[in-house]
């Protein structure tokens, strides 16, 4: 490995929950995923599209998709790829292309990233929803994102955070990034969360890529569409006050609430109110 891209790695132990594990949510919903053609009633609540962040798949979603199935909304939980903010946009903007109707577009940690340049041009999309999220503006990366403000329990040499994976077939220096099982309940969660369910999460992660951490965002999807936002106070990973500035530049609609990274898991109904207020204001 050349020293440039150790440096390199080393800096992104500032980030690593830029990344966002975003994966806590042992429940019991699963919601639909189909890639078939959404179709729906004229008069009907919009789509919801929940977007998982890194190291986590589409169950992190499972309490609020429950409570939003519940009260009467079509959710969907597409896969996050995880493999570079453009790419990732692409796959997710070919996803609500298969969706008829309006859509509320939700996205956690790493996952803001994604939404913010997925639903650019997109008409469909009437509203923006972060949770513990980046909203990032043009040019902005997560490595950056999170670096510009201290507080990140990730401020720590990169081998104490991560193990990395070659990818095959791929440039040497875009490895895959696990995250260390010994750094998930300090980051992500809080005592709300049982030990034994920060293990599982730590056992099914899903790696990003390097790239994704170093790759700069497209113009903002939040400059036309209106934004949401839910703070967790207690972040241990986007300190709250990155959040907040962010949140602040995109003139979203924001609450605070007294959470962890994973607020989605410990405080699903105050994020699933956010994300109905959001869909509310579309009608």
């Amino acid at each position: 490995m050349t020293l440039s891209f150790r440096r390199r790695l080393i800096s992104v132990g500032v980030v690593i929950g830029a990344l966002t594990l975003g994966g806590a949510g042992i429940g019991t919903a699963q919601a639909s995923t189909s890639h078939t053609q959404l179709s729906r009633p004229a008069t009907a609540k919009p789509t919801v599209v929940l977007v998982h962040g890194a190291w986590a798949d589409g169950s992190s979603w499972d309490k609020v998709a429950a409570k939003l199935q519940h009260d009467g909304y079509r959710v969907v939980t597409p896969p996050n790829l995880l493999s570079g903010v453009k790419n990732d946009a692409d796959n997710l903007r070919a996803y609500l292309d298969t969706i008829t109707g309006p859509i509320v577009l939700v996205g956690h940690s790493y996952g803001g990233m994604v939404i913010t340049n997925a639903a650019l041009g997109d008409k469909q999309v009437k509203a923006l929803v972060y949770v513990d999220a980046y909203l990032p503006d043009q040019h902005d990366t997560v490595l950056s994102l999170t670096s510009a403000m201290p507080g990140s329990v990730f401020a720590a040499e990169a081998s104490t955070v991560f193990d990395q994976v070659a990818i095959p077939g791929d440039d040497p220096h875009n490895v895959n990034l696990y995250v260390k099982p010994s750094i998930f309940g300090t980051a992500f969660a809080d005592k709300s969360i049982p030990a034994k369910d920060v293990a599982v999460l730590a056992a099914r992660q899903r790696p990003l890529a390097f790239n994704a951490l170093v790759e700069e965002s497209g113009e903002p999807a939040w400059r036309t569409i209106p934004s949401w936002s839910v703070i967790g106070k207690q972040d241990a990973v986007i300190p709250a006050a990155q959040q907040i500035a962010m949140s602040k530049r995109a003139k979203a609609h924001t609450i605070e609430i007294n959470a962890p990274h994973l607020s989605m898991v410990t405080d699903a109904g105050a994020v699933t109110n956010q994300i109905e207020a959001a869909a509310k204001a579309t009608d």
